[in-house]
């Protein structure tokens, strides 16, 4: 069984690398720091984020964004380029006490620039409607606020 999920492995880290595609790893900040890494998937990408929110918690997220929906461009005739996407996804987090927790769907509407060297610039928003829980209760929350607005940097390549 191990040499099987091995030989597994190996196949699906060949077929990435033989297949490259334009990736982006940097940082995201807003009311917290997130490292995010961007990975191309035909003309979309999928974004996974990984930070703490308000420096007192842990938070993962993961979306699918389609890139300029629609075939609406951003008209610019100058060196780099000018991209929007629209995606949806999921999140997971908690406290750093491990005291409560939450499991959400977030969505993303945002904007970025791409040099013509390998650097992006990104300015999004990531709302989020979430199951929240702690050891005594569940509940129902919705973050439009605190770690959805957000500044990307990203090294591109």
């Amino acid at each position: 069984m191990k040499k099987i999920f091995l030989v597994a492995i190996m196949a699906m880290a060949g077929i990435s690398l033989a297949v490259a595609q334009p990736r982006a790893i940097g940082g995201r900040l807003g009311y917290g720091l997130e490292v995010s890494y961007q990975h191309s998937v035909g003309a979309n990408m999928v974004q996974l984020e990984v930070g703490v929110p308000g420096f007192a918690s842990l938070e993962a997220a993961c979306t699918h964004d389609w890139i300029d929906p629609f075939n609406a461009t951003v008209p610019w005739s100058q060196k780099g380029e000018w991209h929007w996407s629209l995606g949806v996804g999921g999140a997971i987090g908690g406290d750093l006490g491990f005291n409560a927790g939450y499991l959400g769907a977030v969505g993303r509407v945002g904007i970025e620039y791409d040099f013509w060297f390998p650097l992006q610039l990104s300015f999004d928003f990531r709302p989020m409607l979430a199951m929240v829980f702690n050891k005594d209760a569940v509940g129902f929350g919705f973050d439009g606020y605190a770690g959805a607005i957000g500044l990307g940097v990203r090294y591109l390549f």
